[in-house]
């Protein structure tokens, strides 16, 4: 398998076993599972969870781009890559993505599980709603999305 990929967003919670499975192979060497949670606390503010709003063919089509995009930057042609992120609400702890990477060699595993992640983060339309332990929710400021 030179290139594999799932790329998808959730409407319910993640199910960490089918990343697991897709990167699992004896052709590669290594294998990344990134777990994105909800933490517990932001600004000095207690996080009980967060609502993800996001614009489902857009992130689709950005983790798309961002996988294309790693293809030709990173010249990594052995691997397998899994996206998942939620949309709705993930409580305190919950998953919210899952990126799950497998290449021959440690050093390419890491540099593309980095490579997606901070992309993503920069790039694609997921919109943050935090929920404190005070009531309060409040939007988050993202990043500007450039078309």
């Amino acid at each position: 398998m030179l290139h594999a990929k799932i790329i998808d967003v959730s409407k319910e919670k993640i199910e960490t076993k089918n990343a697991e499975e897709f990167i699992a192979s004896s052709n590669y060497g290594a294998s990344l599972v990134f777990y994105g949670t909800v933490r517990d606390i932001n600004d000095n503010q207690k996080v009980r969870g967060i609502t993800y709003d996001v614009h489902e063919e857009l992130v689709i089509k950005s983790f798309n781009e961002i996988y294309d995009e790693a293809d030709k930057k990173l010249k990594i042609v052995k691997k397998s890559v899994f996206i998942e992120h939620v949309k709705g609400y993930v409580g305190l702890g919950e998953i919210s993505i899952i990126i799950a990477v497998a290449c021959p060699h440690r050093a390419e595993a890491y540099t593309l599980s980095r490579y997606i992640i901070e992309e993503i983060k920069k790039r694609s339309p997921i919109w943050k709603k935090e929920h404190y332990e005070n009531k309060d929710s409040e939007w988050l400021k993202g990043n500007p999305i450039n078309f």
